[in-house]
């Protein structure tokens, strides 16, 4: 039985604004003297560096790392300059600003629904936002019970240590409990390699990388969080939950 739902974050639950675009890093860009960012070639240049996220083997929390993920984007979109670095600095401080977020229209129907159903929720999300903030700012005080932060935690998805201490927190064994997120490798066979189950989120039938949900063999994949519910009951064959549009 389905006692518990995790979920992660960014591109999960929240999306980012204008700040984390093109045109906002253009600005970022401007402010630090760093020349020739080009707007357009931003789409392109985040999908060059996913390779990074996956190519990368040591999944301890490390900010220098992320600053050089964001580097490699700015270097992509044809920025120069000795300021990159302290500009790709900023733009990762901000990054834990919930300001420049927004919440997918879904999220708090389907998790009314699930925690009026009875579920658990948690959080466990690659990140150093304040997940106790993040929480305030979109109105979810109340519905999530356990929020696990790999900057908190020390390691990032798909380290098992993350999975099993939000399970720990939620004192939920690992086959009560399902993670919904939108990587298969971070979100997905994290959570399977410690005997959770899955639900892969594809939003538009692709991630933020642009990459397709390919290999993912038999596990569920919704395209909205409104289909969780009446998933979660037939994977789990539990009473009705209540509909998502139901708070």
């Amino acid at each position: 039985m389905t006692r518990a739902v995790f979920f992660d974050i960014d591109f999960t639950l929240i999306y980012p604004g204008p700040t984390f675009q093109g045109e906002g890093y253009r600005r970022f860009c401007e402010r630090h003297g760093v020349g020739s960012c080009d707007p357009s070639a931003f789409s392109a240049a985040v999908i060059s560096a996913s390779t990074l996220l996956h190519d990368s083997d040591d999944q301890a929390y490390d900010p220098a790392f992320f600053v050089r993920y964001i580097r490699h984007i700015i270097e992509r979109m044809g920025g120069t300059g000795p300021a990159i670095d302290a500009c790709a600095e900023e733009i990762y401080r901000e990054w834990a600003a919930c300001r420049h977020f927004e919440l997918y229209e879904d999220v708090l129907p389907a998790l009314g629904a699930l925690h009026a159903g009875g579920l658990r929720l948690g959080l466990i999300s690659n990140t150093h936002r304040s997940l106790e903030s993040f929480q305030s700012h979109f109105d979810l005080d109340g519905l999530v019970s356990v929020a696990v932060s790999s900057c908190e935690h020390g390691y990032n998805k798909p380290h098992p240590s993350i999975f099993r201490t939000a399970l720990r927190l939620m004192a939920v064994a690992p086959d009560e409990a399902v993670m919904v997120g939108d990587s298969f490798l971070h979100d997905i066979e994290g959570a399977r390699a410690v005997g959770m189950r899955g639900v892969l989120l594809r939003r538009g039938g692709a991630s933020p990388d642009g990459s397709l949900a390919e290999g993912v063999g038999e596990t569920p994949v919704v395209a909205s969080l409104t289909e969780l519910p009446e998933m979660l009951l037939a994977l789990a064959g539990q009473a009705r939950l209540k509909p998502c549009s139901d708070r």
